[in-house]
């Protein structure tokens, strides 16, 4: 069974390798889906899988790369998607 989730991560997510931690992250828990930079300063992330490694993943946007200053994270469940590999843009 796959789920999917769209999460905004906010705080110093741009510019830290943020969208490129998170893909290969994603690509280590079997993961597909991407992380985009958006207008406002913030990423979206977009994330289909098994329950447990979307799970990882959305705990893991907490943290992201080193450089990275994560003031929040709002994930909401869609509906599954068919998505293969993980882009950035």
């Amino acid at each position: 069974m796959s789920v999917c989730r769209r999460c905004r991560v906010t705080g110093r997510v741009q510019g830290v390798f943020f969208r490129d931690s998170t893909r290969r992250k994603a690509l280590e828990l079997g993961l597909c889906g991407s992380a985009v930079n958006m207008p406002d300063g913030s990423v979206e992330v977009l994330v289909c899988g098994e329950p447990e490694a979307v799970s990882q993943l959305c705990t893991w946007l907490w943290e992201g790369p080193p450089m990275a200053r994560v003031e929040s994270v709002t994930c909401a469940e869609l509906p599954p998607l068919d998505l293969e590999g993980f882009s950035i843009g």
